[in-house]
């Protein structure tokens, strides 16, 4: 299980992964980690996706700063140079990951993203990171952490019930975020 957990912008905006993996995070199954630019790219994206007003989504972001206060790297763009198989446009999600590799000497880190497809698996290998996304993530929580993930998963359709949905089945939820072999996995113990 990596110690420190790049979350990239696009599982930061779901409100089931960032809430049930900042949960996790909180229990100290990890660290969590991330740079301006993320904070920017959420900020932006969420305001726009939510409808929601900028202010309100400041003060959401400001929130989760109190909450993980080492969290936030802040400009990770030196880690950038050298960057070459990887898409450029997520060249800023591996500094935060080089970042917190070099500020926590013999950690392991691992960038957790839906755009798998957009990181050369190579490239990271040889800087010394890993990438998993959600779903194995979250698997491979529930192998290490079988208590924390599931009161995590109890407590998340309660959590997450919203006035458009209200509330759903646990099963739902998941395949709705795509996280099938956590489902599966569920299923299977329940």
């Amino acid at each position: 299980m990596p110690e420190l957990v790049v979350l990239d912008t696009c599982v930061l905006i779901s409100n089931v992964l960032r809430q049930g993996i900042l949960r996790l995070a909180a229990h100290g199954c990890f660290r969590p980690v991330w740079s301006e630019v993320i904070g920017d790219e959420w900020r932006r994206n969420t305001a726009r996706l939510w409808g929601v007003p900028a202010e309100e989504i400041a003060a959401q972001w400001q929130t989760l700063q109190s909450q993980f206060p080492h969290a936030n790297l802040g400009d990770v763009s030196q880690y950038k140079q050298g960057l070459e198989r990887s898409d450029p446009k997520d060249w800023h999600v591996i500094a935060a990951a080089r970042k917190a590799l070099v500020s926590s000497a013999h950690a392991r880190v691992t960038i957790v993203t839906r755009n798998i497809r957009d990181f050369h698996r190579g490239e990271l290998y040889h800087l010394g990171l890993g990438l998993m996304d959600p779903d194995q993530f979250l698997v491979r929580c529930y192998a290490d952490y079988p208590r924390e993930i599931t009161e995590m998963l109890v407590e998340a359709p309660s959590y997450l019930v919203t006035p458009e949905r209200g509330p759903e089945p646990l099963q739902t939820i998941l395949k709705r975020e795509s996280l099938f072999r956590l489902n599966k996995l569920c299923v299977a113990v329940q």
